[in-house]
């Protein structure tokens, strides 16, 4: 929860907001094994994380898939927004805007929040144990929406 202080004076609990990408090309989805250093320390998810002051949630996913994987995206689109209060996996409250990314280039090398990155076939994705967070339930929530 963020403590936020208002113009009259009074304080709330306000809860953070953060990106998460399913970068999908060729029926393969790329990625991301946190670092030790993160929570749910080796265990893989989407890259992503917290939206920062003064930028959109489409420049915030771009940003942290650069940064993450070392990919620019080519087409980002708004596949949902979660805002379960009781988040599965989480230590703080948060709302999630979820993006389907096409990814560009790989431009730079990933940053000290992911000790790999890797592309899975869509049909041989890592057990739901060894994912981070609830990101194996948005895999499967991807999944579902292509056979609708």
């Amino acid at each position: 929860m963020v403590i936020c202080t208002f113009e009259d004076g009074g304080q709330g609990k306000l809860r953070h907001v953060v990106v998460d990408g399913l970068i999908i090309s060729k029926n393969k989805i790329l990625l991301i094994k946190r670092a030790s250093h993160l929570t749910n320390p080796n265990k893989y998810g989407l890259p992503g994380g917290y939206l920062n002051r003064d930028e959109t949630t489409i420049e915030a996913i771009q940003r942290e898939i650069l940064e993450e994987t070392g990919y620019t995206c080519k087409k980002v689109t708004l596949f949902t927004i979660i805002d379960d209060p009781n988040r599965r996996g989480e230590d703080r409250q948060n709302v999630e805007f979820c993006f389907v990314i096409e990814p560009g280039k790989k431009i730079s090398k990933p940053d000290n929040e992911s000790s790999a990155i890797k592309w899975f076939d869509l049909n041989k994705l890592p057990k739901e144990e060894d994912f981070a967070f609830d990101h194996f339930e948005r895999v499967q929530m991807y999944l579902k929406s292509l056979f609708l």
